[in-house]
């Protein structure tokens, strides 16, 4: 099993040498000074994900089991919005992501992703959007909420749904699902399950999508081969990257290439959790490898691509929320190759991380409880 092998074993045995070189190199850098202060702003139950509406530094938060916040401020003042979705609570499921149309300004439309139940014991994730109001003397409230795409077919148990969302440089709606925890469906191609998938923003397929002739959830597949992505952002230059949990061992950052298989669960840098080996990325170069793996894993919960000024240093660079790691992570990349530069111990599961008006990083912990933190730099 390789999460049992010694990390310097792994680093003579292994061809993916960049990711567990920079793990041992995390390892020094976790124990150093932290570049940043931390300055808690809110808490909130269970928070899941954040999104900064333009012009201030108001925010929309949400909370797994349900419930969709406003934060008005780093004042730490919060208010619920009305009109969040009914959703299906348990285990890795309930109230997903929230992102804004890339013309919000002029529409207001906001999109969240949340889980829903089927028949029987089934689940499955859904994306919707609906239009956010914030009249004078009113509460907040999202209007006209309507699910514009789903996954299928909802399976039983309640992981692995992924359901993370983002925009494109082409406008076009991004969205990861994972394969729930039932292996085979990352490479059905009858199912858009365990896939990255790319539709028109109002949940329509497009033209151009590499399987759209063959029609059905098919055609709204951009990548498939993946296990359980949490986080889909794209970088300075309008590529996108995903990042998503390994079994036991391998997590993986993936640069996402249109049409490409990333290989699950035929490879994979871990191996199943009952000790059935997986075969390595290198023994089938026909997949897509990824470009940093990690294995001990660090469990992300999401990712950016820091572009801001407060953090200069950190520029171009990814930064990830790391939940069994307890951990904010610095990747650094240059062009197509990355590796893991620095590690810092934040003392609880971090679920998201934001980049905020100015520059500034924000952190929510992924607990009852859990905080909303901002990072400035240290004095």
């Amino acid at each position: 099993m390789r999460s049992l092998i010694p990390l310097l074993l792994l680093a003579a045995c292994n061809a993916g040498g960049d990711a567990v070189e920079s793990n041992a190199a995390a390892a020094v850098q976790a124990s150093g000074a932290r570049p940043f202060q931390v300055r808690p702003i809110a808490t909130f139950d269970e928070p899941w994900a954040m999104t900064f509406l333009p012009g201030g530094g108001q925010a929309l938060i949400t909370e797994k089991k349900g419930k969709l916040k406003l934060l008005w401020s780093d004042s730490g003042r919060v208010s619920d919005v009305a009109g969040a979705p009914a959703v299906d609570y348990g285990g890795q499921g309930g109230l997903g992501d929230v992102v804004l149309h890339p013309r919000f300004a002029e529409n207001r439309l906001v999109y969240l992703s949340w889980v829903e139940a089927g028949p029987g014991d089934t689940h499955g994730a859904v994306v919707g959007r609906g239009r956010l109001v914030m009249d004078a003397g009113s509460p907040p409230r999202l209007e006209g909420l309507q699910v514009i795409w789903r996954q299928s077919p909802k399976l039983d148990g309640r992981g692995h749904f992924g359901h993370r969302i983002a925009f494109g440089p082409d406008r076009k709606l991004y969205i990861s699902s994972g394969e729930r925890q039932h292996f085979d469906p990352a490479q059905d191609m009858n199912a858009n399950l365990g896939k990255v998938l790319r539709l028109n923003d109002d949940g329509t397929v497009p033209g151009d999508n590499p399987f759209a002739s063959r029609g059905g959830v098919t055609a709204q597949i951009w990548t498939l081969g993946h296990r359980n992505p949490l986080g889909l952002a794209f970088d300075s230059s309008g590529r996108l990257w995903e990042i998503e949990m390994g079994p036991m061992g391998g997590d993986e950052l993936n640069l996402i290439q249109r049409g490409r298989n990333y290989g699950y669960p035929i490879v994979s840098n871990g191996d199943h959790y009952d000790g059935k080996v997986i075969p390595d990325h290198p023994t089938h170069p026909e997949f897509e490898a990824p470009k940093v793996w990690w294995t001990p894993v660090i469990s992300p919960g999401d990712f950016i691509h820091y572009s801001g000024a407060v953090f200069p240093q950190w520029k171009g660079d990814v930064l990830i929320a790391g939940l069994s790691s307890k951990a904010l992570i610095r990747v650094h990349v240059d062009g197509d190759m990355a590796r893991e530069a620095e590690r810092w111990d934040m003392g609880e599961r971090i679920r998201e991380v934001e980049q905020g008006p100015g520059g500034a990083v924000y952190l929510l912990e992924d607990a009852p409880g859990g905080r909303l933190l901002k990072l400035i730099p240290a004095r």
